[in-house]
């Protein structure tokens, strides 16, 4: 193995992923959210830090309906019709303070 550096990562408090395939938001809704969660954390100081939050895309979450689609983990917390103005209240109310938003979650772990 020689002298390769083992893997590191920096602490997070949550990682959050958003599908942006065609089948649950044809209209590339999925892309426009995955872009704006960028600007949302970084205003709300949640893309450093200890606290800060990691993001991810992914092509396909298998739900293939009403999308966006956006999930919050380590809480397995999962969102549907996902809007700008949902995803601030996510960013804000859920990630920055803990309070998941229950009338827009359709799915738990």
């Amino acid at each position: 193995m020689g002298d390769a550096t083992q893997a590191q990562m920096e602490p997070y408090s949550r990682h959050v992923l958003v599908c942006t395939g065609n089948f649950c938001s044809p209209d590339r809704r999925g892309r426009q959210i995955y872009s704006l969660l960028a600007e949302l954390l970084e205003q709300e100081g949640l893309l450093f830090g200890p606290q800060r939050v990691k993001r991810g895309e992914t092509p396909c979450l298998g739900v293939c309906s009403n999308g966006p689609i956006v999930v919050v983990y380590p809480e397995g917390t999962w969102y549907s019709e996902v809007t700008p103005a949902l995803l601030e209240r996510i960013v804000i109310e859920h990630l920055k303070h803990g309070n998941p938003i229950e009338e827009a979650i359709f799915h738990r772990l």
